[in-house]
């Protein structure tokens, strides 16, 4: 047990554990102090000074993220001294913002423009000063940033330097002049970024947002020429209900396919059906591997950020990465070819739009090779804050939906194997749940590999699967895979099978999900939280392997053969190509 010390907080006494910070001791206490930068053990710089309380014997205010509690203490977190500095530091925030509040994206879930309202800050009593102007930077293909709205927190450069081990952001310039940009004035599409949207998640202002194609689909859908389809990824129906106030981790899949319905789309279908069709074309991809002499270890290719990662990073890793499309755009190739035709469509009328919880699903649409029947797979990626927008713009109301709700026929069937894509490990146990059943001809006893469940960043495990060791590898979050793909290239770790997931935790956390603000982030394991609501989705499906999905069985026996097939590998796999570190501004995406 970690020694306890004892100190006041509000003329009250508490025992809380040695060393932590006056933050974390008042959070134990159930007594708020607000936070603007910072992120716990990712930006813990003290910086914003929103957080300052007294303590006493202290010559001046502490900042609470940041200093550690000691035996006797006595802290007070309400003083008029306190009071006036966290309003003074408001006030000095807001004099060179852009206070364009009401057509702001983030108007009403804005942690700068909460505290106003906490602190009554008002218009008149903000400061007058010169505002630097900033051009946006709207050059990549997932996101937009307004330095107009930055308050130099460092979020987004503590999370894409140590979550990503990216770092393609950082301050520039110094005093007055700073602000957060890309070496040498680069714009974002110039780096090596990997389109993963964990800036954008962890930023407290509108300063950073996807880019929003939501008026385009409006538009698709208002033109009678045009026939318009939906795909869902799993995750989103683990964290839409948060957009309407539900507590994290609620599953809303019934409302969300009801609130589809209701948004005009011709068909609902569910992106868990092709999360099935990647587990048929990759266990078939690692059982061939394994018989043949294939390269290993055989790397999951789900996530469009890790492969962006990849090619920038570790681009003599490419051989290893499945060729297998996305779930996201192995449902575009098989609506624009298969559906199609059993439904009598021309594939030119057909608007394919996926909702997803991943910010670089919309770079992806654009990568080539991501086109298998002459036109883009996927036309509209659309993050779950887009969906939710959609939503609200059309006074859908959500909350008193009906809970129960069906996807349509026949791409919207799939396996409890398909849900679980959405967490860290997800796609390592579908295919495991496959692979071991096509290896020992034998059906599974137990469909559960805990031993890959979680949200670590990095978990591994060995199976005896016929007579044969596999070492499997999990890991999420580009710092992570970074570590693990330097253990392989060393020698070790010898693995057969990696999966990589861009964002930690895996999609529940992807960059597109709903904000969750720094002071519930800090404290509650969110990812956790969104992971179990597929794990209980999994856990109540009738079937929960991917090859025993009865519309699965039917496209390859109407359609694709079989899995690894000439038909399968023109429509569903792809290929990948070597980034420079730094691009030619001038060259696609």
């Amino acid at each position: 047990m970690a020694d306890m010390v004892n100190i006041k907080i509000n003329g009250n006494d508490y025992q809380v554990p040695a060393g932590i910070t006056v933050l974390e001791a008042a959070r134990m206490a159930n007594i708020h102090i607000p936070t603007l930068c910072f992120l716990k053990e990712i930006n813990e710089i003290g910086a914003c000074r929103m957080c300052v309380v007294e303590v006493k014997g202290a010559r001046s205010l502490v900042t609470a993220c940041v200093y550690p509690v000691a035996e006797g203490m006595e802290i007070n977190t309400q003083t008029k001294r306190v009071h006036e500095s966290r309003v003074k530091n408001l006030q000095l925030l807001l004099s060179n913002h852009n206070r364009e509040c009401l057509s702001c994206v983030r108007s009403g879930n804005c942690e700068l423009q909460a505290l106003c309202r906490l602190y009554d800050i008002r218009e008149d009593s903000i400061y007058d000063g010169e505002k630097p102007k900033y051009p946006l930077d709207g050059s990549a293909a997932h996101l937009v940033r307004d330095n107009n709205k930055c308050i130099l927190c460092r979020r987004c450069v503590a999370v894409c330097e140590k979550n990503q081990g990216v770092g393609v952001i950082g301050p520039n310039e110094r005093g007055f002049n700073s602000y957060i940009g890309s070496p040498f004035n680069m714009k974002l599409v110039e780096t090596s970024c990997v389109c993963c949207g964990q800036c954008i998640a962890v930023c407290p202002t509108g300063a950073l947002a996807e880019k929003d194609f939501t008026h385009e689909v409006f538009y698709a859908l208002e033109d009678p020429t045009k026939h318009v389809i939906v795909q869902v990824a799993p995750s989103v129906r683990a964290g839409l209900g948060e957009e309407f106030g539900l507590p994290i981790g609620v599953g809303v899949e019934g409302q969300m396919v009801n609130a589809l319905r209701a948004l005009g789309f011709d068909k609902v279908f569910d992106t868990n059906f092709s999360a099935d069709l990647t587990i048929m074309e990759e266990a078939n991809e690692f059982l061939h591997r394994v018989q043949n002499g294939g390269v290993l270890p055989l790397i999951t290719s789900c996530s469009p950020g890790w492969i962006k990662y990849c090619e920038h990073y570790h681009p003599d890793m490419i051989p290893n990465i499945s060729s297998c499309k996305s779930p996201q755009q192995m449902f575009g190739a098989i609506a624009k070819s298969y559906y199609a035709e059993k439904a009598g469509i021309d594939p030119k009328d057909i608007v394919m739009v996926s909702i997803m919880p991943c910010t670089a699903k919309k770079f992806e649409i654009g990568r080539d090779d991501q086109d298998a029947n002459g036109m883009p797979d996927v036309d509209y990626a659309l993050t779950t804050r887009e969906l939710a927008r959609m939503i609200k713009r059309a006074n859908i109301d959500f909350l008193n939906l009906p809970e129960e709700g069906h996807f349509d026929d026949p791409l919207g069937k799939s396996t409890g194997a398909a849900v679980i894509f959405g967490a860290t490990g997800g796609v390592m146990e579908a295919a495991l749940r496959t692979a071991v059943e096509k290896l020992t001809g034998e059906p599974l006893a137990n469909v559960d590999f805990m031993e890959v469940r979680g949200t670590e960043g990095i978990k591994e495990a060995t199976y005896n699967v016929a007579g044969m060791d596999v070492n499997v590898c999990v890991c999420s979050g580009t710092a992570n895979a970074n570590k693990v793909l330097n253990m392989v290239k060393s020698g070790e770790k010898n693995y057969h099978f990696i999966e990589v997931m861009c964002c930690p935790g895996g999609c529940v956390n992807g960059g597109g999900q709903p904000r969750v603000p720094a002071d519930v982030r800090n404290f509650v394991d969110v990812k956790a939280l969104r992971a179990k609501a597929l794990y209980d989705l999994d856990k109540d499906r009738p079937i929960r392997k991917s090859h025993e999905n009865p519309d699965i069985i039917a496209l390859y026996e109407e359609y694709l053969g079989e899995p690894g097939s000439h038909k399968a590998h023109k429509l569903l796999h792809t290929s990948y190509v070597a980034r420079p570190m730094y691009n030619d501004p001038k060259s696609k995406r």
